[in-house]
């Protein structure tokens, strides 16, 4: 499996494995959840992807019972995880409205009980969720440097931030935000042209993909995109998962997707978008069906 490096020090797997829906999946034993964990191993998938708020913060907890069971995984792996959402529930019971904290306050409990969730004394990667609209650049950007300095945290990032965003909390921070996790597949196509893609690309930020089947939605199409990915599937021997994983793969700016399925059979076969060939009439060939299924009617000029 191909590495990404996200500084002079970390890297992570091209492809991570996103454990949003862990809490969501019929068997979450610590046996179900230490064999998704070790079919990603056998493919070089290292890279796993949490964050606070997923199973309604429970997801962390779940994994960190297959470390305790396993201690010396931890040092096979990267985590990742995310934190700033704030929803009602057992761990905020005096909350009555969703909200964002980005405050320092927040982020140092969310990371410390991230620690205490996974077993771990350090996460390789930390990513603020979602743009903040109340956010203090200088006391979130410092916190996070900090967090850093302490050893908690090596690396820090954003998830779903648009460029300004993104410069906004730089501004303020002397270490590196050194990735941007946001939506891309072939049923979100916008950050290609709407200039989120590109300015990452300028400055060589890893970008990470969540959602690269589009929740699905791609491995059940019909139409035109889903026929053009079924043509290549079929010519290629592989299933249309790995085709439209592999278009994003493709990519100049060396897109980092995030899978999530629970099912052990897909989970093996993760890897196998790393074989597709993806030449550029290829890629423009699914980019202008997905534009086409969408009834924009896309055009070279």
């Amino acid at each position: 499996m191909e590495r990404v490096n996200l500084s002079s020090s970390s890297s992570i797997s091209r492809i991570i494995y996103g454990m949003w829906r862990l809490a969501d999946d019929i068997n979450t034993s610590s046996k179900h959840i230490s064999d998704k964990v070790n079919l990603c191993l056998g493919q070089g998938i290292t890279s796993f992807d949490q964050a606070a708020v997923y199973g309604l913060y429970s997801a962390e907890a779940l994994f960190g019972e297959v470390l305790k069971a396993n201690p010396s995984l931890r040092h096979k792996i990267e985590i990742v995880s995310k934190c700033c959402i704030v929803n009602p529930s057992d761990r905020y019971a005096g909350v009555s409205v969703s909200h964002y904290d980005t405050s320092r306050e927040h982020i140092f409990n969310s990371v410390d009980s991230s620690l205490k969730n996974m077993a771990t004394d350090y996460l390789d990667l930390l990513l603020i969720h979602r743009q903040d609209p109340f956010l203090d650049h200088h006391e979130t950007g410092k916190a996070l440097d900090d967090l850093i300095k302490s050893g908690k945290v090596k690396e820090v990032g954003v998830s779903n931030f648009k460029p300004w965003d993104f410069n906004l909390l730089q501004s303020s921070m002397k270490s590196h935000l050194v990735t941007n996790q946001i939506e891309m597949s072939l049923a979100a196509t916008d950050s290609f042209t709407n200039g989120d893609l590109a300015f990452h690309q300028e400055r060589a930020t890893t970008i990470m993909a969540w959602s690269p089947l589009g929740g699905g939605k791609l491995m059940k199409d019909k139409g035109i995109l889903g026929k053009a990915l079924k043509k290549i599937a079929v010519n290629q021997n592989v299933d249309i998962a790995a085709v439209a994983v592999a278009w994003l793969l493709a990519h100049p700016a060396r897109i980092c997707p995030v899978m999530g399925t629970n099912n052990l059979n897909r989970i093996a076969k993760i890897s196998d978008a790393m074989n597709v060939k993806m030449d550029r009439e290829s890629w423009f060939e699914l980019y202008t069906a997905s534009f086409n299924d969408g009834k924009l009617q896309w055009r070279l000029p």
